[in-house]
């Protein structure tokens, strides 16, 4: 998403799947395409302000997340594949949350663009079409586990009728996160200009 902290790629070592519709269609893949379903929902129930579903929707999509590398990683279904999937579907759930959710006003429409333009730098500048391993920097790990956080915290909030935190302080860590997220875009940017060999 971004760039979450890696689940089923950067495994030099992983043995290689078949090819074919069976490397795809693996369990841990489906898991994920679960998720990837719930994305429209959550979209969908937060401009209808069903507040109890986002909250369940949320929890969802946390546990499949918890739940898919281990399973690739238990049935030995472990693949790079997998992995930019998994990374893919983390950023359009999350990006699709956020950006339901500044149509709503509650935080500026910057980030969730942000989220998606900071998931494709970060896919090509680690050189995924040439087989290499997805390469998160630690700002993007932090990033991206603060965008679910955020988005979680609003839904959790609103379905538990919590009394805070305010809207004013979720726009203002909104805020926060298109700062960081700039921040390790541009680190991003001045590393792709350095020699191969520094990288």
């Amino acid at each position: 998403m971004t760039e979450p902290a890696p689940t089923r790629a950067g495994f030099p070592d992983e043995p290689p799947l078949p090819h074919g519709i069976g490397a795809v269609l693996t369990l841990a893949n489906l898991v994920t395409l679960a998720r990837l379903a719930a994305a429209p929902l959550l979209a969908a129930d937060v401009q209808a302000r069903f507040h109890a579903s986002c909250g369940l929707l949320f929890v969802y999509a946390v546990a499949t997340d918890l739940v898919d590398g281990r399973l690739a990683r238990r049935r030995g279904e472990a693949s790079r594949l997998g992995g930019l999937f998994d990374h893919a579907t983390d950023a359009i759930f999350v990006a699709t949350g956020l950006g339901a959710l500044a149509k709503l006003g509650l935080l500026t429409p910057l980030l969730p663009a942000l989220v998606l333009l900071s998931f494709l730098q970060y896919v090509v500048d680690s050189r995924v079409h040439r087989g290499l391993p997805l390469r998160a920097s630690s700002l993007g790990r932090v990033n991206g586990i603060s965008y679910y956080v955020l988005l979680g915290t609003v839904l959790i909030r609103d379905a538990l009728a919590l009394g805070g935190p305010s809207d004013r302080a979720v726009a203002f860590l909104a805020w926060t996160l298109v700062a960081t997220t700039v921040v390790s875009m541009a680190d991003r940017a001045v590393a792709w200009r350095r020699p191969s060999v520094a990288r």
